[in-house]
């Protein structure tokens, strides 16, 4: 089994980007497939809500992959599409 330490930038990631950006599913949709299939559990327990909000220390699990969602670290790198809580919108206005 491959274990990954996900950092969460912001107050939370959504279940569906969680997947995405650990490459757990190429894309968006077919991250959904996965959820929507029961092929996912969070904390243990079965999520079929694609768009849940996991927070750190959370656990999502599915075939052959763990992730544990971490707090994030001030220099941590941000996966691609994965916006912080609070960075829409912020434009130099």
């Amino acid at each position: 089994m491959r274990h990954i330490n996900f950092a969460v930038r912001g107050e939370y990631i959504t279940l569906d980007r969680l997947l995405k950006a650990c490459g757990a599913a190429p894309s968006g949709g077919s991250a959904k497939i996965l959820v929507a299939e029961g092929r996912v559990q969070v904390d243990g327990q079965d999520e079929l809500r694609k768009s849940a909000k996991l927070r750190p220390g959370q656990v999502v699990s599915l075939t052959g992959l763990r992730i544990r969602l971490d707090g994030a670290a001030a220099s941590a790198p941000q996966p691609a599409g994965d916006l912080a809580a609070g960075e829409l919108g912020q434009g130099g206005r």
